[in-house]
């Protein structure tokens, strides 16, 4: 099953009508505290449904998106409501968001119009813990790479795309290539040999850039990631690699790299891998005033049944909200309305946890 657009301009733009009093598990929950946590079984998230970025220069952002990397321009909306600022953490914020789809994925570009973010550091690093990318699969790594030399991209990756080795049985024969948007965010394009990847990233009759297969994070631990993805929201495990040597190294510009890389899916939208440097161990922490302005933030949205449910777990858990809580959304603009959320995940990424 796809799932729908999620137009959070319009969702932002209005109040959410008032409810009338429901069973304490459900629609209609109004407070976190009315809520019994089950801390034994997971949120129930039904998986991701965008990522989504800051930029400081929209149509600019736009043009690469679309001319370079062939997204389609679905929606461009400008919201200035307080409901985006409480569920963002960012008072007073007027934004223009832009929504990109490519196959069946959606990105979502952020710019905020009063006043701007900071730019990120000129010496980030692959390893670092504010890197997040999305992997866009594409169906001939050579001509797909001849296009973004022909655009002027920026590389992040030291050199040319690599193909990761055979001796590898989970990784061997994948092609990738690191490079940078006008902002300097992250991007990956990859393709996936024979016997790797979903089904849909082996169409070769199809256009040079398929989709969003996931989006990558640089985690510190993989196991306290894993207690927040999986147990807590309740995103699978899909595959595991141990990736290390001179193709690694090149592939992410960090001498020394050897990875620890796990792969987690809903039953729906781009799945969810974390990077775990094993060594290098010298990336630096996310920077804990980081905001939604600034130029390294992301965003992963993901699907709830419940909000309320979700929001109790994740203070039961510890987890550090940047929403001061739920917030109601417009009924009728996401998926027949409902509300939303956002939180910090063990490193400090964003993610966004919308009932639809």
């Amino acid at each position: 099953m796809r799932l729908a657009p999620l137009l959070l301009a319009a969702a932002l733009a209005a109040p959410a009508a008032a409810q009338a009093p429901a069973p304490w598990y459900g629609k209609g929950v109004q407070s976190a505290q009315a809520v019994t946590v089950d801390r034994s079984q997971p949120i129930g998230a039904r998986g991701v449904a965008a990522v989504g970025l800051t930029v400081a220069n929209m149509d600019r952002s736009v043009r690469f998106y679309t001319d370079v990397l062939t997204f389609t321009l679905v929606a461009d909306t400008t919201i200035d409501a307080p409901s985006l600022g409480r569920l963002v953490g960012v008072g007073n914020a007027r934004v223009r968001v832009v929504r990109l789809q490519l196959g069946d994925e959606w990105l979502e570009l952020t710019q905020y119009l009063r006043g701007s973010g900071r730019a990120p550091p000129g010496d980030s690093r692959s390893n670092d813990r504010w890197f997040q990318h999305v992997a866009i699969i594409v169906s001939d790594m050579d001509r797909a790479f001849a296009r973004l030399e022909a655009a002027g991209v920026q590389g992040a990756s030291a050199g040319g795309p690599e193909e990761l080795p055979a001796w590898n049985p989970n990784a061997g024969g994948i092609k990738a290539f690191y490079f940078r948007d006008p902002d300097g965010h992250p991007l990956e394009i990859l393709q996936f040999p024979v016997g790797k990847g979903l089904p849909k990233w082996h169409d070769t009759t199809g256009p040079l850039f398929l989709g969003i297969d996931h989006t990558a994070i640089v985690v510190r631990n993989t196991e306290r990631s894993l207690a927040f993805y999986r147990d807590v929201l309740g995103l699978s495990v899909a595959g595991r690699s141990d990736n290390y040597g001179p193709e690694q190294e090149h592939l992410n510009n960090v001498p020394g790299a050897h990875l620890r890389i796990t792969s987690l899916r809903g039953a729906d939208g781009p799945g969810v891998e974390f990077l775990e440097y094993l060594t290098p161990r010298d990336g630096r922490p996310y920077p804990t005033n980081e905001r939604a302005t600034d130029l390294i933030h992301w965003q992963t949205r993901v699907l709830v049944p419940d909000v309320e449910v979700a929001a109790a777990r994740l203070r039961a858990e510890g987890a550090p909200f940047v929403s001061a809580g739920a917030v109601s959304l417009a009924p009728g603009a996401i998926m027949e309305g409902g509300r939303g959320l956002e939180v910090r995940d063990p490193d400090g990424h964003v993610v966004q946890l919308i009932e639809p």
